[in-house]
C-alpha cells in the first residue's frame, strides 16, 4: 500500500444550486479521505467548481449578471453545502482563479508547440448543456445527445483540435497493464467498445462562439474548450506549472502517492479517454484509479436540476442531523451502483441501523454498566462466557473486512462489515442474559466480561464509523468515558483499552423517527415545499 493519497471529486458545474446527488459523490469521497487519515495516512482531498462555458454565459445573461457574478453567487452555495455536510477537503479549486487560468494557457501552448493541437474547422452536432460535439452515429436519427438525452443542433466554427490518434495505442496498452484503473469494469468495456473501437475523432479543444472561457494566448478570439480547461484542475490545484510545485511533486509525481479520481458516469468518457491522453502529452503520470459512482435516482428517474426533481440537503440535515444523511448515502446506495433516494428508505434505514441497532445497543450497555458496576467498565478478563470467543472473533474479522473493503473503495460493504459487529453484539446480550447473571453472585466475573465485551464492540463500531458519523462517533466515545484527545485507531486492537473507564450516559444518539410523520415531511421536500 502506498503511503499517501490524493483523492478528488469532479469539479461541479455552477449552473444552478447543488442537490443531494452532488452531495452523494462528495460525501463518499470525504468518507474515504477521513478513513485514510484515521488510519494514519496523509490524504489530500480536492473538490471545486468548473466555471466556464456557454451554458454559464447564457444563464448569467438571463439572470442579469456578468458570468463572474453569476458563478460567484452559486459557488458561495457550494461552500455552505460542503460546510453543512462536514466535508474535509484540503482545497477548493475554481477554474476562474488565476492559479488555474494562467497554467491552462501554458498547457495549451505546450501542446500546440509540440504538435498535439492544431487549428481546423469543426462541423457537428452540438449539445449546449453538455458542451459536447457528437457524430452522426452518436446522435442517431433523432439527433439526441447520448449523454443527457436532449436535442442537439448543427454547429460549425473554426476550432483547435487535440490529436487523439497520437495516444490511442498507448491508452489501450495502459488499460491492459492497469486493470483497476477504471472501475467498475463495465465502464472500461463501455469506453473501448462505444468510443475507441468505432474510431476516435480528434477532440475539439477551443470555441469562438462564446467568450466566457480562458483565451488562447496565440489566438485570443478562441477560448479553451471546457474539458481541457476543467480536467487540468487536478494538477493546477497542486501548483503544476506555477513555479511552486511542492504539493504537485508530493501528491502527483511521487510514486508513493496513490491518485484516485471519483466521478459520475456522465463524465467517464472525458476522464477515462482524454485525461490520460492530456497527461501523456504533458509527460506526466496517469491516475492510479478512476472510480465511477452510480446515479442517485429519485424514485424511477435520474435526479436533475433541469427536471426539478431534486432534494435540497439543507432541510434534511437541519431536521435529522448531518450523520443521518451521510450514513444513508453511504449505506443505502452501494458505491459504484445506481441507487435511489425515497422518504421510506431514508426513514427505514435511520431507524433500523442507527436508532434500533447502534443507538439502542449503546443505551442498553451504558445503562447496565451504571446499574451493575457503578458506571465503571470492568477490566478485560479474557473469555469468561461461552459466547465471548465468538464475539471477539467476529470483531477481529469485521475489522479486517472493513479495512479491505474501504481500501478498495467498497465503502458500502465496509459499513456493512461494521454493522455486523453491532448486530452480533445485540444478539450477544440476548445470549448472555446479563440481567440473569446479575442475580447470581457467582456469575460476577461473567457479568463483568459481558459488559467489557459489549463496551468494546460499541467502541470498535464507533471508531470504524467515524469517517461516516462525524459527530455521533465522538458522542459515543464520550458516553464510554473515552478522552477524545487520547484515542486512536490502533486502540481498537487492544481489548483492555476500556478498562476502568467511567461511562457517562447521554441522550439517545439517534432518536427513533415516526415513520408516517417523517415520510410525509421528506415527501414535501421532494415536491418543492419546506
Amino acid at each position: 500500500m502506498k503511503k499517501r493519497f490524493y483523492i478528488t471529486t469532479p469539479i461541479y458545474y455552477p449552473s444552478a444550486k447543488l442537490h443531494i446527488g452532488h452531495a452523494y459523490c462528495t460525501v463518499l469521497t470525504d468518507i474515504f479521505a477521513r478513513y485514510k487519515r484515521l488510519r494514519g495516512f496523509e490524504c489530500y482531498f480536492l473538490t471545486g467548481a468548473d466555471e466556464h462555458g456557454q451554458k454559464i454565459e447564457k444563464n448569467a445573461a438571463l439572470a442579469g449578471k456578468t458570468p463572474q457574478e453569476f458563478v460567484d453567487g452559486i459557488v458561495e452555495g457550494f461552500y455552505k453545502l460542503w460546510d453543512l455536510l462536514k466535508i474535509s477537503n484540503n482545497d477548493f479549486i475554481r477554474t476562474t482563479q488565476t492559479r488555474h487560468t494562467e497554467v491552462v494557457q501554458k498547457i495549451f501552448s505546450k501542446m500546440l508547440e509540440q504538435g498535439d493541437i492544431y487549428l481546423s474547422k469543426y462541423k457537428g452536432w452540438y449539445c449546449t448543456p453538455c458542451e459536447s460535439f457528437w457524430t452522426d452515429t452518436q446522435v442517431g436519427p433523432d439527433h439526441i445527445c447520448p449523454d443527457c438525452g436532449r436535442p442537439v443542433q448543427v454547429a460549425e466554427e473554426e476550432a483547435y483540435f487535440f490529436k487523439t490518434q497520437n495516444y490511442v495505442d498507448s491508452l489501450m496498452k495502459f488499460y491492459d497493464e492497469n486493470p483497476k484503473f477504471l472501475t467498475p469494469e463495465s465502464r472500461k468495456n463501455e469506453m473501448i467498445n462505444t468510443f475507441i473501437k468505432p474510431g476516435l475523432d480528434d477532440l475539439c479543444v477551443s470555441r469562438t462562439s462564446f467568450s466566457w472561457g480562458i483565451p488562447i494566448l496565440e489566438n485570443p478570439k478562441h477560448v479553451i474548450y471546457v474539458w481541457l480547461d476543467a480536467l487540468t484542475n487536478y494538477i493546477t490545484a497542486l501548483g503544476y506549472g506555477s513555479g511552486n510545485e511542492s504539493l504537485f511533486k508530493k501528491f502527483w509525481e511521487d510514486d508513493e502517492t496513490e491518485i484516485i479520481h471519483i466521478l459520475g458516469a456522465d463524465i467517464t468518457r472525458f476522464h477515462a479517454i482524454y485525461w490520460p491522453m492530456f497527461l501523456e502529452s504533458l509527460g506526466l503520470r496517469k491516475p492510479d484509479r478512476e472510480f465511477v459512482h452510480g446515479l442517485l435516482m429519485m424514485k424511477d428517474s435520474k435526479m436533475s436540476k433541469s427536471k426539478g426533481n431534486v432534494v435540497d440537503p439543507f432541510p434534511l440535515v437541519e431536521k435529522y442531523g448531518v450523520d443521518a444523511l451521510r450514513y444513508y448515502l453511504a449505506r443505502e446506495v452501494t458505491f459504484g451502483q445506481d441507487g435511489s433516494f425515497t422518504p421510506e428508505l431514508f426513514v427505514e434505514r435511520i431507524n433500523m441501523d442507527l436508532a434500533n441497532s447502534l443507538g439502542n445497543l449503546l443505551n442498553r450497555t451504558v445503562s447496565m454498566i451504571n446499574k451493575y458496576f457503578g458506571g465503571e467498565i470492568p477490566q478485560y478478563l479474557g473469555k469468561k462466557t461461552a459466547f465471548d470467543g465468538e464475539l471477539e472473533s467476529l470483531i477481529d474479522l469485521s475489522i479486517k473486512r472493513y479495512e479491505s473493503f474501504m481500501d478498495d473503495l467498497k465503502i458500502t460493504e465496509g459499513i456493512t462489515a461494521v454493522m455486523d459487529i453491532v448486530a452480533r453484539a445485540n444478539k450477544y446480550i440476548d445470549e448472555t442474559t446479563p440481567w440473569a447473571l446479575a442475580k447470581d453472585e457467582d456469575k460476577k466475573e461473567e457479568l463483568a466480561s459481558v459488559m467489557n465485551h459489549l463496551a468494546r464492540a460499541i467502541f470498535v463500531s464507533g471508531m470504524l464509523l467515524k469517517p461516516v458519523l462525524v459527530n455521533a462517533s465522538d458522542l459515543l466515545f464520550a458516553q464510554l468515558g473515552i478522552n477524545l484527545e487520547k484515542v486512536s485507531y490502533d486502540d481498537i486492537f487492544n481489548p483492555s483499552f476500556l478498562d476502568r473507564k467511567v461511562v457517562n450516559k447521554g441522550e439517545q444518539l439517534f432518536p427513533r423517527l415516526d415513520n408516517e410523520v417523517e415520510i410525509a415531511y421528506i415527501a414535501s421536500l421532494m415536491n418543492g415545499n419546506k
